[in-house]
């Protein structure tokens, strides 16, 4: 009964004991049920392995999909957060600008905007140039020369008008004068007599001892005497001029730039300069201008010059400007007088910043000015809160700001610090200040 509910029968018992004696007698040995299970388990192992292999390689595909698009959205929802914390954390959030093409929908950034007006700013041009003497005056040899016995100055030294600056021997000259003193001696002794004698003609001409002719003579050699003293005197103050020459002195009060002569030279008229002074200590800039700053600079324009190696400025103004144009360099000379200084020395690098005239126009903190290949430009907030677009021409930076020479009238609502986030026709909300709220820097 079992079987039959199993659906076997006897015969089916018996036929599968034959074919297993059949099976017995053709391999020589009795049939596991062990080996037959392992052959049918190999089977089904390799018939699936490519089933396997499939599914494996699906669930790789769906992972990638599910880590590539899956986890973007939250991805992009956080990165706006992240861009405004990492930037300094300070101009979008202060401005209330996100960067463009990350903002959402319907929001508009706080911009903060200022109406520069119009001020007075005054046009400044830089130039470099040499450090001179405004008036150099060359000292040399006024007379015949000799060698030099003394060397009274030094260089950087102030000296009064006709200040001895070095000494010449003089022996010579001083022997020749004591001859021509003793000259003046002797002439005027002759013309002492002379006049004696002359004085007892004159006495005896009333009794008729002496002729009107000798009366003549006497006279005559009297006025011969006192003529000889005459030329003896002129002889000597002419030695004593000459021997004055000796003494090189300064021809006007200045300051000392140069020393050529040492004691022991022996010098001429021909031995060149031995002394260069400053008239007055004055100085001047000879700054190299090109022919567009040199138009606009005019006598009186005040300057501050600063030496190559300090801090200090000194103040002065243009003298002269040059009149014509070095058709080399294409540039002009504006010379600059500046008082003595200490730090002033010529031959000297120096800069200078001309003041050549003002002007009224806008005035912008260097923030609100941007700049690309299309040149500087500013954003305008209009009347509907919209960013547009505005070129600009800058001058040179002040310590007030960025003047605007050209593009902007002054009443405009310029953005001041959140250019670099907006996009022309982006909606803003604008916070407006005053000029003197900003800061100029």
């Amino acid at each position: 009964m079992t079987q039959r509910a199993f659906g076997w029968t006897s015969d089916d018992t018996d036929m599968g004991r034959d074919n297993m004696n059949f099976e017995k007698r053709i391999t020589g040995s009795e049939p596991t049920a062990t080996s037959s299970t392992e052959w049918d388990y190999a089977a089904t192992r390799r018939s699936k392995l490519p089933l396997i292999i499939g599914i494996l390689i699906a669930l790789a595909a769906l992972l990638a999909a599910w880590w590539a698009f899956g986890r973007k959205p939250a991805t992009d929802t956080a990165a706006p957060a992240t861009t405004a914390a990492s930037s300094k954390g300070a101009t979008a959030t202060k401005q209330g600008a996100a960067p463009a093409g990350k903002r959402g929908a319907g929001e508009s950034p706080l911009v903060t905007v200022q109406a520069p007006g119009r001020q007075t700013v005054e046009r400044v041009i830089s130039a470099t140039g040499a450090l001179a003497a405004r008036r150099e005056m060359p000292v040399g040899v006024a007379g015949e020369g000799g060698q030099v016995v003394r060397v009274l100055v030094e260089p950087g030294q102030w000296v009064r008008q006709g200040q001895v600056l070095a000494t010449v021997d003089r022996a010579v000259q001083t022997a020749q004068a004591s001859q021509i003193e003793a000259q003046i001696r002797a002439a005027q002794a002759d013309a002492r007599l002379a006049q004696s004698e002359l004085d007892r003609a004159a006495a005896l001409v009333s009794r008729g001892f002496v002729s009107k002719a000798d009366m003549d003579r006497k006279t005559a050699t009297r006025d011969a005497a006192q003529a000889r003293v005459r030329v003896a005197q002129a002889q000597l103050t002419e030695m004593r001029a000459r021997t004055g020459r000796l003494d090189i002195r300064a021809p006007a009060a200045g300051l000392v730039l140069t020393r050529g002569v040492e004691p022991g030279q022996v010098i001429s008229a021909g031995s060149g300069v031995l002394f260069r002074i400053a008239r007055g200590g004055e100085m001047e800039l000879l700054a190299k201008l090109s022919e567009g700053d040199l138009a606009a600079v005019n006598t009186g324009s005040r300057a501050a010059v600063t030496p190559v190696g300090q801090t200090n400025s000194y103040s002065g103004q243009v003298w002269q400007v040059a009149p014509v144009i070095d058709p080399t360099t294409r540039q002009g000379t504006a010379r600059i007088a500046l008082s003595y200084a200490q730090g002033l020395r010529p031959g000297g690098f120096a800069e200078a910043r001309i003041v050549a005239g003002a002007a009224q126009v806008p005035l912008l903190p260097e923030s609100a000015v941007l700049h690309d290949v299309d040149g500087s430009y500013v954003y305008v907030v209009g009347a509907d809160n919209k960013v547009e677009r505005r070129g600009v021409e800058t001058g040179p930076i002040t310590d007030q700001g960025l003047p605007i020479l050209a593009g902007l009238s002054g009443t405009e609502d310029v953005v001041l610090t959140a250019g670099a986030f907006l996009n022309p026709g982006d909606v803003v909300r604008p916070s407006r200040v005053t000029s003197g709220t900003a800061s100029g820097k």
